[in-house]
């Protein structure tokens, strides 16, 4: 019986339907609240565009409650473990099962098959629901609430250096030699790094080479003039393989997708640490939620009469939020290239689990 992990029907039933049931719900709750929350702060930019009224507002709250869904799943299978488990601490129900035979790991079994359960469903409504959600979502924000573009991929603030010059754009939008940056900026430096002239315009097309801006203004600095220009071609250096390699958001791309921007970037020679971090990070990042149960199960032990109940859920959330802020330091340091990839995204997935475990054992087993 000690090896066999679910040993009654019935319990393992019982348990698993009362673990998920706590974790739809505290989901929702966080859910429910958090994106009223960001309503208060983002219904008056929404609305102070012409044309927008509720259907935008339900827009934004489809594209939203994605994100908030995918973030907030591995926070709510932690408080559903403690929540269960204190539950049937104080019920009695876990020394009844105790003292049926069943160790510490059966009795965790179920949960930790649900929250298997939950990391697949997490992993598949990842790729196929939040990259979707988050690249609309961004580029609606891109265009300030305006009409969503049909580029997608439209990208923000970017900037391309060709030597010692930069060309700046607000947005940036189209494909190959159709691509199109808004609100440009370019800046012609000297050696020393001083700008020696500015021009400015509101879009700028690929004139193979350089870049076309229409309707330029052009500031000379040692003159101090100013004249307008019907056309400019700028930054003959920065090509259109630049461009696209800027495009790479991995927030908004599934596993397949940004397998092939980092391929590319890699042939560019560009540095793609901070998104093989993303990358790895796809797959351990929704294995979480089956780290939550070990992590919450110290809630669920002990004598409830003994008075250690609440100090023991607090242990227990403590190494669930602990887990959560070592995953997101390792990400962080992984992207600036103080941890090599897979260690940043693996490393404190690996680490709980031995933490868990070990605090499992040394106090029930």
């Amino acid at each position: 019986m000690l090896f066999d992990f679910f040993p009654s029907h019935t319990l393992t039933t019982y348990l698993a339907k009362k673990f998920t049931i706590a974790i739809v719900s505290w989901l929702g709750v966080l859910v429910l609240v958090l994106m009223a929350l960001d309503l208060l702060g983002k219904t008056g930019d929404i609305l102070s565009v012409e044309g927008n009224g509720n259907a935008e507002l339900w827009l934004y709250v489809s594209l939203r409650t994605p994100q908030l869904i995918a973030r907030f799943l591995p926070y709510s299978v932690l408080l559903a473990t403690i929540i269960t488990l204190m539950t049937l601490n104080q019920n009695s129900e876990v020394t009844a099962m105790k003292a049926a035979g069943l160790s510490a790991h059966q009795i965790l079994a179920p949960l930790l098959l649900i929250g298997m359960i939950v990391a697949a469903i997490s992993f598949v409504f990842n790729e196929r629901i939040v990259t979707r959600a988050t690249g609309t979502l961004k580029a609606w924000e891109a265009v300030e609430y305006a009409a969503i573009p049909e580029d997608r991929a439209t990208r923000t603030n970017v900037y391309f250096n060709d030597g010692n010059d930069v060309l700046m754009g607000a947005t940036l939008s189209g494909r190959g030699e159709g691509t199109v940056l808004g609100k440009v900026s370019y800046y012609e430096r000297d050696d020393a790094g001083m700008i020696i002239r500015q021009a400015t315009a509101d879009r700028a097309t690929f004139a193979g080479p350089g870049w076309r801006l229409e309707d330029a203004t052009v500031f000379n600095v040692a003159t101090a003039d100013t004249q307008q220009v019907d056309t400019l071609v700028v930054a003959e250096g920065v090509e259109i393989a630049q461009i696209e390699l800027r495009r790479v958001d991995p927030d908004g791309m599934p596993l397949g997708e940004l397998s092939d921007s980092i391929e590319a970037l890699q042939d560019a020679g560009r540095r793609t640490d901070e998104l093989e971090a993303k990358w790895w990070h796809k797959i351990s990042g929704p294995l979480s939620a089956v780290l939550m149960p070990l992590l919450g199960a110290v809630a669920g032990f002990g004598l409830a009469r003994s008075g250690q109940l609440f100090t023991r859920a607090v242990i227990g959330m403590a190494l669930g939020f602990a887990y959560f802020v070592v995953d997101n330091a390792a990400l962080a340091m992984g992207s600036f290239g103080g941890y090599p990839p897979l260690l940043a995204a693996w490393a404190p997935f690996f680490l709980f689990l031995f933490v868990g475990e070990t605090v499992l054992v040394r106090t029930e087993e």
